[in-house]
């Protein structure tokens, strides 16, 4: 799917300081990022790999795009992806790893890479996840770990990909939470499952409304150099959370196992509250039910 498709005349009008933002990857949360930055009088370019989200991207004032990565990505969609960046002044990279095998992820972004150098791109936010955190029982912060081109994990090492050596470009990685929100209620997750393991871990979640303010913020306050964590303020425990979660939607509540003493990480975010004036809407997740 290399062809393309422009909004036309429902694109979003851009005032002469207001960068033009290219979102690879509208899924559930690139689309809520490009249609609320659309909504704010940014140029929006998006690209999607759905022919079906193409009118619901120009109903929103997106200039929307087919575009696949993978084995297939041929001259073609590489023309299209350097003309697309030529056209903007950030990038929001959001292309989520597949279930495949080690070293796929930084392989299927590798275009992107060479194409962003190539663009001369000037920003660039690259969406991670906390997942690349061990699962250890203490805090974690963005130093535990460190996105260089060599890394084990295949995130970090995707991350290392976009953290430009010679200042080509500036980026920030935005490692988020479990994702949350309308379509994604958290008490489907575990639903009706018995004996489950780690209960006593703590959970790192954010409301897909919070990651759409940061990553809105980054752009909006040029907030650019920096590794940042971001989710909610309170880790209740699962044993905690999902049962209510589920308890809220009336389904069956899942049980855990009896274990002794905390497991699992918690995720501290205290960086990204320090540098941006972005109030977080739902550091409580369990209140947060009720938006989901």
């Amino acid at each position: 799917m290399n062809s393309s498709s422009s909004g036309g005349s429902t694109s979003a009008a851009s005032g002469a300081d207001t960068p033009t933002v290219l979102v690879l990857g509208c899924g559930w949360l690139g689309m809520a990022l490009a249609r609320s930055l659309a909504a704010s009088k940014y140029r929006v370019l998006g690209t999607t790999t759905t022919p079906e989200q193409i009118p619901t991207m120009e109903a929103a004032g997106i200039e929307s795009h087919l575009l696949r990565l993978g084995s297939d990505f041929g001259s073609p969609a590489d023309a299209l992806l350097k003309r697309l960046l030529h056209a903007a002044d950030v990038l929001v990279l959001n292309v989520p790893p597949r279930a495949s095998s080690a070293g796929a992820y930084p392989s299927l972004l590798r275009p992107v890479h060479r194409a962003v150098a190539a663009a001369g791109t000037k920003h660039v936010i690259f969406v991670s996840s906390t997942s690349v955190y061990p699962d250890e029982p203490r805090t974690m912060r963005e130093s535990d770990a460190l996105s260089t081109r060599d890394a084990a994990s295949d995130v970090l090492r995707a991350e290392g990909h976009f953290v430009p050596r010679y200042g080509q470009w500036k980026s920030t990685v935005v490692r988020l939470g479990g994702l949350i929100g309308p379509e994604r209620a958290p008490g489907r997750f575990l639903a009706g499952r018995r004996d489950l393991a780690n209960g006593n871990a703590p959970v790192n979640l954010l409301h897909l409304t919070d990651a759409v303010g940061v990553l809105s913020a980054i752009i909006e306050h040029d907030a650019w150099g920096h590794t940042f964590n971001v989710c909610a303020a309170q880790h209740p425990l699962r044993r905690e959370f999902y049962p209510a979660a589920a308890q809220y939607l009336k389904l069956e509540s899942p049980s855990f196992k009896e274990e002794a003493g905390l497991s699992g990480k918690i995720v501290d975010s205290s960086l990204v509250r320090s540098i941006l004036p972005y109030k977080f809407q739902h550091d409580d997740v369990l209140m947060a039910l009720e938006h989901c």
